[in-house]
């Protein structure tokens, strides 16, 4: 019996010593990573300072109007990332992408990540680069942040563009203590690295070109759950709270470009109907797709954009 116990004892401790050891290898690869990759990403764009921080920006284009575009959560490097959308709206448009703080080549910040802050921020950059009068196209979640924009800058906003964007009446869970604790421990040992080498490559099928490819890899390592994008999930539930009692405003035209088939929702299509039914210029357009509609529907969003754009005006 004695002898069994002292065998289990040695099988427990090489275990943990195993345990260990790994984790060691993987905490000083991520160490050794980062270090590399931060010699390996290239500079895109350029930066304002806003509250004393840079914020990047990525323009393309010299249309008469401007879009100003603004990202989903976690969006890794949206410069870089919108580039499909960005290369289909160029030819017409002055396109203005948009990196908020913690985002591509953004500095991170210590300060809230509230909507009031994140519009505040927003619209001192731009009004740094001198940009007035634009067109506001979000993704994801700044479908909630656009909504208080235009309803806090009603004068420089000429139309609204949801591309698969948060609505305020489907909100998202409210994100503990104890999980934001978690990602942290993930993310400080490299095992969120380890995480993205073991899922498949978001990037792999893509147009993007091999450069920005491994560009857009090396920088999702870089910002995946920073400070500021931790901040802004634990205040997420709070934004979404804070929005439901906003509506677009009546005259300013609204249009939707979003799945047709939400894969956790049924009232993705109806809720963003009720988004627009008191709008005097509402549309709602759908799409077979994913939530980055962006990245494969390019073409079919600058089209129907254009049309809905020239039948209001």
């Amino acid at each position: 019996m004695k002898k069994t116990i002292t065998i289990i004892g040695k099988i427990i401790a090489g275990l943990v010593i195993a345990l260990v050891l790994f984790l060691l290898i993987v905490f000083v690869v991520n160490i050794v990573c980062n270090k590399i990759e931060q010699g390996k990403i290239e500079s895109y764009g350029q930066s304002v300072t806003v509250d004393g921080k840079n914020m990047n920006f990525f323009i393309q284009g010299e249309g008469e109007e401007t879009v100003v575009l603004l990202p989903g959560y976690g969006t890794a490097a949206p410069g870089l990332d919108f580039q499909p959308l960005v290369d289909e709206l160029s030819p017409f448009y002055k396109v203005v992408v948009v990196e908020p703080f913690g985002y591509g080549l953004s500095d991170s910040t210590e300060k809230e990540r509230s909507t009031k802050n994140i519009v505040s921020e927003v619209h001192e950059a731009l009004q740094q680069l001198q940009i007035e009068q634009y067109i506001l196209m979000g993704h994801s979640i700044s479908g909630l942040y656009g909504l208080d924009y235009v309803n806090t800058y009603p004068n420089e906003v000429s139309a609204f563009v949801g591309l698969d964007s948060s609505v305020p009446s489907i909100s998202e869970k409210k994100i503990g203590s104890s999980i934001i604790r978690t990602i942290k421990f993930l993310k400080q040992s490299g095992l969120a690295r380890l995480q993205v080498k073991l899922g498949d490559d978001p990037y792999a099928e893509l147009s993007y070109d091999e450069k920005t490819k491994e560009q857009l890899r090396m920088l999702k390592h870089k910002n995946m759950y920073n400070s500021t994008q931790l901040n802004e999930a634990e205040m997420m539930y709070e934004n979404f709270k804070a929005a439901e009692s906003l509506s677009f405003p009546k005259n300013l035209p609204v249009i939707f470009f979003i799945q047709a088939d939400h894969p956790v929702t049924d009232r993705w299509v109806p809720e963003h109907h009720k988004q627009i039914k008191d709008s005097v210029y509402g549309q709602v357009v759908t799409f077979d797709g994913d939530h980055y509609l962006y990245r494969t529907k390019a073409n079919e969003i600058v089209e129907g954009l254009r049309e809905f754009l020239k039948e209001v005006r």
